[in-house]
């Protein structure tokens, strides 16, 4: 195997620690971590997950040590940090949304694909094993319907709580950014192009984010009915992705299909989403590790990405 991809991160909330340490422990043989950069005090947690890695001194410094640049800082610092990472001759994995302003990140993706640039948007379902047995369930069977609906306890998550400064507010934050949008890109792949027909939103007073979404869209033709709720379960997250009544994904790894009795009966391999958790990663890093190199990969596309965003930010304007 070809040597493995030098990896620099910047950003050290719960993303890149997450990347960071499914680096480390499952990927290996993909990517080497060289250095990461937090403009917060992140050096004490860092040496303590990972006392090899350096905490360095500037992005610059990050970008330089690097071929391929992770950028799980907030959303509004993704596009200056890819367009410098792609200037200097890096490939980049991005988190999502591309940016906060559709104009920036429509300029940013076409500036990207004229160039030829090397780079992903981090979409885990393009590597999911639970994703890849409802393709293989579908083989014959004609998408007729799409349902999609997520709620919480609380938004942010529980464990997202550290970051509610930025996610728990309407500039930048919310579920309808943060976690619709995985399904979208899900529908997306298994369905075909996004149209929106009609939105609800509901946002409390202030500048909070997102309390409740409703919407109606096309995939690929498909009708979708898309539903999103705050205080709606007793469940930190919950969430079901279902193609004609017939197969679904539930709580993101658990691929279920209808049985004999009506019930639904999940896949013979099916686990919590925090076993499957570091497979995917893993997978995700082999394609990083193919991406930067110019190889084929099942990472999302800026494209895909772009196009997740255009739907997401037309739901959030329809308040």
């Amino acid at each position: 195997m070809p040597a493995p991809v030098r990896l620099g991160i910047i950003g050290f909330g719960i993303m890149g620690e997450r990347l960071l340490r499914a680096a480390l422990a499952h990927a290996a043989e993909f990517v080497t971590p060289v250095g990461v950069w937090d403009p917060a005090e992140a050096e004490e947690r860092l040496a303590a997950v990972a006392p090899a890695v350096p905490m360095l001194a500037s992005a610059t410094a990050v970008i330089e040590a690097c071929e391929c640049l992770y950028v799980a800082a907030p959303p509004a610092a993704h596009v200056p940090l890819a367009e410098a990472a792609l200037a200097a001759g890096r490939a980049v994995f991005l988190e999502k949304p591309l940016a906060t302003e559709l104009a920036a990140a429509r300029g940013f993706v076409a500036g990207a694909e004229a160039s030829g640039a090397r780079a992903a948007v981090n979409f885990p379902m393009a590597s999911s094993p639970a994703v890849a047995q409802l393709a293989a369930w579908r083989q014959g069977l004609v998408p007729e319907a799409l349902a999609i609906e997520v709620g919480f306890a609380t938004w942010p998550r529980g464990w997202q709580q550290g970051a509610a400064g930025w996610l728990a507010r309407r500039a930048e934050g919310g579920f309808t950014r943060e976690v619709v949008s995985h399904f979208l890109f899900l529908t997306r792949r298994q369905l075909g192009p996004l149209a929106l027909q009609e939105a609800m939103v509901r946002f409390p007073p202030g500048d909070g984010a997102e309390t409740a979404i409703e919407a109606r869209l096309t995939a690929g033709g498909v009708p979708v009915t898309l539903r999103g709720g705050v205080g709606t379960t007793p469940k930190d997250d919950h969430n079901t992705w279902t193609l004609n009544d017939t197969i679904r994904l539930r709580d993101w790894s658990f691929a279920e299909r209808r049985g004999a009795d009506g019930g639904w009966a999940e896949a013979p391999d099916a686990m919590p989403n925090e076993r499957m958790r570091p497979m995917v990663l893993r997978q995700q890093l082999a394609g990083v590790a193919a991406m930067t190199r110019g190889a084929s990969h099942p990472l999302a596309t800026l494209r895909e990405a772009l196009e997740v965003q255009e739907i997401v930010e037309a739901i959030l304007a329809s308040g």
